[in-house]
């Protein structure tokens, strides 16, 4: 299948609370993903919510990479969009369950723009 692009979803559990809930922390592993994938960033930014829980994204020349995250439940969400096939996104699974030393992760992983359009997806929308 030819694809524009591949998309990672994480879900992270058992987290560091003070590593999820630190804009500084969430900032650093992004950009530390984003150079152990030989990505290009672009800008990072990162917003922390009252009482707690941070929002970081990675914007990239291939697309981006981001987290939401809820220390009071240890929990991060992910997600890894990069266009083209030439990156290796297990490594940034690595990197980042690292980062914030996830306990138990899942991933799904997408195909996102199949140029022949020979999806088995129920509902397109023409």
């Amino acid at each position: 299948m030819v694809t524009l692009g591949r998309h990672i979803i994480l879900e992270m559990w058992g987290c560091s609370r003070n590593t999820i809930n630190s804009t500084e922390a969430v900032k650093e592993a992004l950009v530390n993903v984003t150079r152990a994938i030989n990505a290009t960033l672009v800008d990072v930014m990162c917003h922390h919510f009252s009482p707690y829980g941070v929002t970081g994204i990675a914007i990239l020349a291939e697309s981006h990479i981001s987290v939401h995250t809820w220390p009071e439940h240890e929990y991060a969400a992910v997600d890894i969009f990069i266009c083209g096939n030439d990156i290796n996104l297990q490594d940034a699974v690595f990197c980042i369950t690292q980062a914030f030393n996830a306990k138990e992760t899942s991933k799904l992983e997408l195909k996102r723009g199949d140029l022949f359009r020979k999806s088995t997806a129920v509902n397109y929308i023409k």
